[in-house]
């Protein structure tokens, strides 16, 4: 046995029990166990606060080889619940490595596994849909796992968004990442973007402000009234986890930005409180998507666009009224992945057009929403 061994278990509420080696953090966690099927990006993820809640399995097999750097962060914190993968290199190598991954969970107390078959963890999840578990590190007890498990709450009619949410405003001023120069100071700030942090992540932030929007982030739970005392030139619904539904205080918030018609732009569950605030019922989907490589048909100009997705809820087009069109959808399973309305400036789009990891074929959106802002009735 290596002199570092410590026992590791995956326990899921069906009863089934995955044996490995730990990664990062002794001790227990429960949540829903999701799997990515991202080749790349681990940082990301881990970093992604849409995952709270979630235990993590990676499908690529090899995760840590390239070791982990201050830069590549998608938010001030770990996010995930647990992470689980098959193999942890020995050797992490990267010209902008500063850690090894094991470190970095230990670190901020994120439990994990590794030496499992993933691939048949995958299939369980694949047949019988996303389902909460446990990850326990150092002393395991399999009937205690299980009862972690089977004792977690449900992701169905769980807030999470003012959970994972900033506690106070602030402004970013931070643009995209150049190499040899590293992230970038904005060099221009034409339209006061006010962004709602669900659980925003921090490419997005980068993306608007090269883009020349001057940005207020602001708690989940802001009032619209104090949102329109900013007099932003266009409002930013944020990613986040958790179920939409609950989210009271920002599906009345966005009724009120589209009763003024201020230019308004969702992404993921910014989208999904969209489209409910428009009238629309939100579904929980059997095991989500989660990766880097979802095509998606953009309805307008019949391109097909891979995208990365990170979500367990979607919109039911079924339930959409009248002024809602539906603008892409997903080509893996039919799934609603866009909206605009047909009668005030707003849209949303469920994957992420920013990306990080993933590929950029989206990134016209963030585009739109400052043409948007620049058309005639925006504020000038």
């Amino acid at each position: 046995m290596p002199a570092d061994y410590v026992p590791a278990i995956l326990a899921l509420a069906d009863g089934t029990v995955f044996r490995g080696r730990a990664i990062g953090a002794t001790g227990a966690s429960a949540g829903e166990v999701v799997f990515n099927t991202a080749m790349t990006g681990y940082q990301e993820i881990l970093t992604d606060p849409s995952y709270a809640g979630q235990i993590v399995t990676l499908t690529y097999p090899h995760v840590g080889n390239t070791g982990i750097n201050p830069e590549d962060t998608e938010s001030r914190r770990l996010c995930v619940a647990g992470l689980v993968i098959r193999d942890l290199p020995r050797l992490a190598s990267n010209w902008r490595s500063a850690q090894d991954l094991s470190t970095y969970l230990k670190a901020s107390g994120i439990v994990g596994l590794w030496d499992i078959d993933t691939r048949k963890l995958t299939r369980i999840l694949r047949e019988k849909g996303a389902q909460n578990g446990c990850v326990m590190a150092g002393t395991v007890s399999e009937r205690e796992a299980l009862e972690r498990a089977r004792a977690a709450p449900s992701m169905a009619g769980l807030d999470l968004a003012k959970v994972v949410s900033c506690t106070k405003p602030y402004n970013w001023t931070t643009s995209t990442w150049a190499l040899g120069e590293g992230y970038r100071a904005q060099t221009q700030a034409r339209w006061h973007v006010v962004a709602y942090d669900f659980g925003v992540k921090h490419n997005i932030l980068r993306i608007l402000a090269e883009r020349g929007c001057r940005l207020t982030v602001v708690p989940a739970q802001t009032p619209a009234r104090e949102v329109l005392a900013m007099n932003p030139h266009g409002v930013f619904l944020s990613n986040g986890p958790g179920d939409p539904e609950p989210c009271d205080y920002a599906i009345n918030a966005i009724r009120e930005f589209i009763g003024v018609g201020i230019p308004t732009f969702g992404i993921c569950l910014g989208h999904k409180l969209l489209g409910v605030a428009c009238g629309g019922k939100s579904v929980k989907m059997k095991f989500g998507h989660h990766g880097a490589n979802h095509p998606v048909l953009d309805k307008d100009t019949g391109q097909v666009l891979i995208t990365s997705q990170n979500h367990g809820f979607a919109l039911d087009a079924a339930t959409l009224p009248n002024n809602v069109r539906i603008t892409h959808v997903s080509l893996f399973d039919g799934t609603l992945q866009g909206i605009a309305l047909t009668d005030k400036p707003a849209f949303g789009f469920q994957g992420h057009p920013e990306a990080s990891p993933g590929p950029h074929d989206l990134a016209y959106l963030f585009d739109r929403f400052v043409r948007m802002m620049q058309q005639p009735g925006a504020k000038s």
